[in-house]
């Protein structure tokens, strides 16, 4: 690899790094004791986010997966209960089984669709009765956006059927009520697809856990928002799982810019991501493809069609400079090469994911160098 290059990072939004107003605001945050309820920017931010999604009280965490584990924890009080989460979900798929690990929950899975959504009639099948021999079931899961789909928006009217379905009279066991948790790591780019607020998609929503760290730009932190006797519940179990933090305002400082400064933006990721799929559509290769119908927000997967190469091997020749390269062009204006890195495990495509510093120069530099290296695999393995 040349030793001057420049780089486009779209492996996550979490590399997302914090804007000059978060930096100058961080800098200059009035903090308290945040274990005592006493960082006023805390206050805020936490009593800002609630407000924005309807809910009675909001907590700061350190991560989305100590929020998610505390809604498991808070809604399934009692070890042996369960949850029902997506097969592709991150609770699932990503947090290390903490449910089980630390909750003593078990965690059951519906298989996603395409679209983020699960057969609800499968999801009511599989609600647990009131018999000694099987767990109980307390808690439905839902992922907004939704990653591993591809960064898809979950339907208002899947949402609204199944908050319907979990209220029906006799369902669930005994009198105790399913409760309804929304992973929404990435929900203010459903909101900004959408075209309506947080407050809508998660209306029926018991709790739902907020990332500032991915397309926000915060270096750190989610919000975890419900009611008061739930975020009460949650603030004591939070101390448990090692959550509880003292100046903590100094990091709330910047959520509190993302809320005003970031959200309104996330429409321009969601356009730039759309036009790196179109150049890609538009190279018709019979190795290496997007589906455009799918790409909703700021999360795009390239769908690897040819069985001979992986994508990880993909992933691997973007971040790679090979010599010829920059005389064909593949270069930014100074003349330097183009690395792009993309996310690939053992996935049948590559994932790229936009966010605030990936400008529209950033863009082009990327489709520059996946247009080129798609067009080294179509010489390879040209169409049948």
């Amino acid at each position: 690899m040349a030793n001057h290059h420049t780089v486009v990072d779209l492996r996550s939004d979490t590399v997302s790094q914090p804007t000059d107003k978060m930096r100058q605001r961080m800098a200059n945050a009035i903090v308290g004791d945040d274990v005592y309820g006493e960082d006023p920017t805390v206050n805020e931010l936490e009593a800002r986010t609630a407000a924005i999604f309807g809910k009675e009280a909001g907590l700061f965490v350190p991560s989305g997966t100590m929020g998610n584990l505390l809604a498991i924890m808070v809604h399934c009080h009692r070890r042996g209960t369960e949850a029902l989460v997506g097969d592709l979900s991150h609770i699932f798929l990503y947090e290390q089984g903490g449910a089980s690990h630390l909750a003593g929950v078990q965690l059951a899975t519906l298989k996603n669709e395409q679209d983020g959504t699960f057969s609800l009639q499968e999801l009511r099948r599989r609600i647990r009765h009131d018999d000694c021999h099987e767990p109980i079931t307390s808690l439905v899961v839902v992922e907004n956006t939704h990653n591993i789909c591809g960064g898809k928006v979950v339907p208002l009217a899947f949402l609204d059927e199944l908050a319907a379905l979990v209220r029906q009279p006799g369902v669930g066991t005994g009198n105790a009520r399913i409760a309804l948790h929304m992973d929404g790591a990435r929900v203010f780019n459903a909101a900004a697809a959408l075209g309506v607020g947080v407050e809508r998609i998660c209306r029926d929503f018991d709790s739902v856990s907020i990332c500032l760290s991915k397309g926000l730009s915060a270096p750190v932190g989610s919000v975890l928002v419900g009611t008061k006797a739930f975020i009460s519940e949650a603030h004591r179990l939070r101390k448990a799982l090692g959550g509880g933090m003292r100046q903590v305002g100094i990091l709330a400082a910047a959520g509190l810019v993302a809320l005003e400064e970031v959200v309104p933006l996330l429409g321009k990721d969601h356009e730039r991501t759309k036009r790196i799929a179109q150049a890609i559509y538009e190279l018709k290769s019979p190795n290496i493809t997007v589906d455009l119908e799918t790409v909703q927000t700021n999360i795009l997967l390239v769908e690897i069609t040819q069985p001979k190469l992986t994508a990880s091997e993909f992933s691997t020749r973007l971040g790679t400079i090979e010599t010829g390269e920059v005389d064909a062009g593949v270069a930014d204006k100074s003349g330097a090469g183009i690395v792009v890195k993309a996310s690939a495990r053992d996935w049948a495509f590559a994932r790229l994911v936009l966010y605030h510093q990936v400008d529209d120069e950033q863009v082009e530099l990327a489709i520059r160098k996946l247009k080129y290296v798609i067009g080294q695999y179509d010489q390879r393995w040209p169409r049948a």
